[in-house]
């Protein structure tokens, strides 16, 4: 295993786990405390075992697909997923979109579940409480797992599930002890990291399914994030150069 690539994929895996742990986390905390914690936690464990199930049922499945056409394919959804986040970020950052607010988020979550009616469910339970938290647990894991499996192609699957792993526990610990939504996480710093990171991974495997000799192997990894993080600061700076003379209030549009 090269510690390079591995060193790469845990962080990168890492990262973009610990923004979707903390959107979930965000939510099941909401429901737990307007709802109920025994229905916003049985819902959050029904998505874990969902999660489980299909990890369970997928890694079979890829292993039987050949490893260049499963690294063109992840590398072409790799990279489109990591240009979504890296533009969203870029446009934080530059003033354009206004920053993710967990606070806010947490906030306007509650006000809607305060304004349901109780439905009961099964052995008491609020059926509300379980499907919301079901919903969020599930949606974001789903994600988490596509990362993952994206970020592990070409044998760093340990490696990336290692770095999905600390973040998860990480978001769950602090999320117990707080009991409140994460909002100091520097969110949009962390989805501009990860845009670049997903990006880099995604040209890196395209390269490799299309049998490209990258220059220095796997080490063409650090050559790419550098790249992409140098044209993401240009960018930037030309769209706050661009919205400053378009616009002299400098106002954001909400996100």
């Amino acid at each position: 295993m090269n510690w390079a690539q591995a060193s790469t994929a845990v962080t990168a895996a890492f990262l973009a786990s610990l923004v979707e742990f903390v959107e979930a986390l965000t939510i099941v905390l909401a429901v737990g405390t307007i709802r109920g914690w025994r229905s916003a936690l049985f819902g959050a464990a029904a998505g874990v075992v969902v999660l489980a199930l299909l990890v369970v049922a997928l890694g079979p499945a890829l292993q039987r697909v050949p490893l260049t056409a499963l690294q063109l394919v992840v590398g072409v959804l790799l990279l489109l997923f990591g240009m979504r986040w890296l533009r969203k970020a870029m446009l934080r950052a530059a003033g354009i979109v206004g920053l993710h607010d967990e606070a806010a988020i947490y906030a306007k979550q509650s006000v809607v579940l305060r304004e349901e009616p109780r439905a009961a469910w099964y052995a008491g339970l609020d059926g509300i409480a379980v499907a919301t938290s079901f919903k969020a647990v599930t949606l974001e894991g789903l994600e988490v797992i596509f990362i993952v499996i994206a970020i592990g192609t070409g044998g760093m699957l340990l490696p990336a599930s290692i770095g999905a792993l600390i973040a998860g526990a990480l978001v769950i610990a602090v999320g117990v002890a707080l009991r409140q939504p994460l909002a100091r996480v520097p969110e949009n710093t962390l989805k501009f990291a990860v845009g670049i990171l997903l990006s880099a991974f995604g040209v890196f495997w395209i390269g490799e399914g299309l049998g490209f000799p990258w220059p220095g192997e796997d080490l063409a990894l650090v050559g790419l994030v550098t790249c992409f993080l140098a044209v993401s600061a240009l960018g930037v700076a030309a769209v706050k150069r661009s919205a400053t003379r378009s616009r002299p209030d400098g106002a954001a549009v909400p996100s």
